[in-house]
């Protein structure tokens, strides 16, 4: 049996809506008030892009973090600081922009096989602090290029003040994500 026309065209519209409503999600939680610990602020980004990756899945995840970064890269003022344009992926930050996509992929990915037998923040949790190694390092190495720090300077600028902030951040997107596949079934991916 066939899906109709229509129903297709229903689907690829909805499958937008949530790309540009949860890509809307990571510009607003961007522009929180960052705080500057280093060359690396802290910000509500990683909270973003796991909760989209959580509860739209690897594909639809990562569409969102695209469309961040396409957002970055045409110049509006949307990444850390209120800044925007290529420059911004160059910059001591740019490997931490570029990691959000592979982190959405893998905690996508790992949350969606998390769920599916019943939904469960702690699998969810897990699925978050799976993916933040991928972000440490692809974020870690292109600081270390860019900046010229050594492994273990880059390591206490990027990683060591953000790991309690980002397993407090991932429990918060699993409890959202939980109550959100709990109350809107349709949510849960296939």
């Amino acid at each position: 049996m066939s899906v109709a026309p229509q129903a297709r065209g229903d689907s690829a519209v909805r499958e937008i809506a949530f790309v540009a409503v949860f890509a809307a999600l990571i510009v607003a939680l961007t522009l929180f008030p960052a705080i500057d610990v280093g060359p690396v602020p802290i910000t509500l980004q990683t909270f973003a892009v796991a909760l989209a990756a959580m509860v739209l899945g690897a594909r639809r995840g990562a569409l969102t973090v695209l469309t961040y970064l396409a957002l970055v890269a045409i110049g509006l003022p949307v990444a850390a600081g209120y800044v925007g344009g290529l420059g911004v992926f160059a910059g001591p930050t740019g490997g931490f922009l570029v990691g959000f996509l592979p982190t959405a992929l893998v905690v996508g990915a790992l949350a969606t096989w998390a769920v599916r037998r019943e939904v469960s923040v702690l699998r969810l949790t897990l699925a978050g602090i799976a993916g933040m190694p991928v972000l440490y390092v692809i974020g870690t190495g292109w600081l270390m290029v860019v900046t010229g720090m050594g492994l273990g300077a880059a390591l206490g600028a990027a990683v060591l003040p953000f790991l309690v902030g980002d397993v407090v951040k991932n429990v918060l997107a699993a409890v959202v994500t939980a109550g959100a596949l709990r109350a809107l079934p349709d949510l849960r991916r296939r």
